[in-house]
């Protein structure tokens, strides 16, 4: 498919940019493009949340920024990422700055921690490779690290094995190990998943305060709108490998100009306001083998029509909207409409 061309208004003082960037994989049923054209922005400091469905592409755009695409299956095949204007896709740059600079929290906090080492000892392993300390200085500070992400008698959970934590604890030793060197960009993928709603908030509200703290940028992968409503600065909504609309969080919340970010909207309930019944996205995400022509979403759109199926959206300015929110979509104005 073409490469989206139209990229959304840049924040200020940029940190991370990623421009047209695709990303493929090669399967027994073909050639999948994952990331299809991709462009954003995040400013320093500034906390951005990348929403969308699974298979969306938002986890493999985190990949890639980080470096670690699976390989031989996955390869960058285009596009751009410049962190602090350093060529993060040149050979060695992103592994030079991982951990260090760019760090992550991926998924499965219990696939991603070692089984048979404690976690003391994993925590405090950053600080031996990455800074020369003794194993008591890693110790130290590994505990340090666990009483600040709110481990409960660190001291005594320092030689803990992964599996005696529970869910949320395993989620905030992952949060200690990827802040350990003080890194300017942190990347949390579905930070809270599988954890009930009270340990999501908590989680939520301990990656706002050390991004406060450090003054560092976050980008939160997601999949739940929810989730980052009271923590995001700007969202990015992805939709089969692309970008489909983009802006300030409230902004997009409230004036939605995309039919996909509008049904996620209509799909959530809200506590405080009537109960009226749950709008579903009719239909599932496209087969990324076998996309639709044009947009992407069209077989799921109320709004489609001729132009949709022959001309990919690209990423422009709403009707009457600020600069800054930006969706790939031919009728945004039934969909503000209809918003409204």
């Amino acid at each position: 498919m073409a490469a989206q061309v139209a990229s959304p208004t840049p924040p200020p003082r940029s940190m991370l940019s990623v421009r047209d960037l695709r990303v493929e994989f090669a399967t027994s049923g073909g050639v999948v493009t994952a990331v299809d054209g991709a462009s954003f922005e995040v400013g320093a400091g500034e906390t951005v949340a990348l929403l969308g469905e699974s298979g969306s592409g938002k986890s493999v755009t985190a990949q890639a920024v980080m470096g670690i695409v699976p390989k031989p299956a996955g390869r960058v095949c285009g596009g751009s990422i410049t962190y602090d204007d350093r060529d993060l896709l040149a050979p060695g740059v992103a592994k030079g700055l991982r951990g260090r600079e760019i760090a992550m929290v991926f998924q499965d906090p219990l696939s991603s921690l070692n089984p048979v080492f404690r976690v003391g000892a994993q925590i405090g392993e950053m600080f031996r490779r990455h800074r020369g300390a003794s194993r008591r200085e890693a110790r130290a500070a590994a505990l340090d690290l666990m009483k600040r992400v709110g481990i409960p008698a660190a001291s005594k959970r320092l030689d803990d094995y992964p599996h005696q934590f529970s869910g949320g604890m395993r989620q905030r030793v992952m949060i200690a190990m990827a802040l350990a060197l003080s890194p300017r960009l942190l990347i949390a993928d579905e930070p809270t998943t599988a954890l009930d709603v009270t340990v999501q908030a908590q989680i939520m509200d301990l990656l706002a305060r050390l991004q406060a703290e450090e003054g560092m940028s976050l980008v939160l992968i997601t999949h739940d709108l929810g989730v980052v409503a009271g923590v995001a600065d700007r969202v990015i909504l992805m939709y089969a490998g692309r970008v489909v609309e983009t802006g300030p969080l409230r902004e997009v919340y409230e004036h939605s100009g995309h039919p996909y970010t509008s049904g996620l909207m209509a799909s959530i309930p809200e506590l405080d306001g009537p109960r009226d019944r749950l709008v579903p996205i009719q239909g599932s995400p496209p087969d990324l083998l076998a996309l639709p022509s044009g947009c992407s979403f069209r077989p799921r759109c109320q709004y489609a029509d001729e132009q949709c199926a022959e001309v990919e959206p690209v990423l422009r300015q709403l009707p009457d909207r600020p600069s800054t929110h930006q969706a790939a979509c031919h009728h945004p104005e039934g969909v503000l409409t209809d918003v409204r």
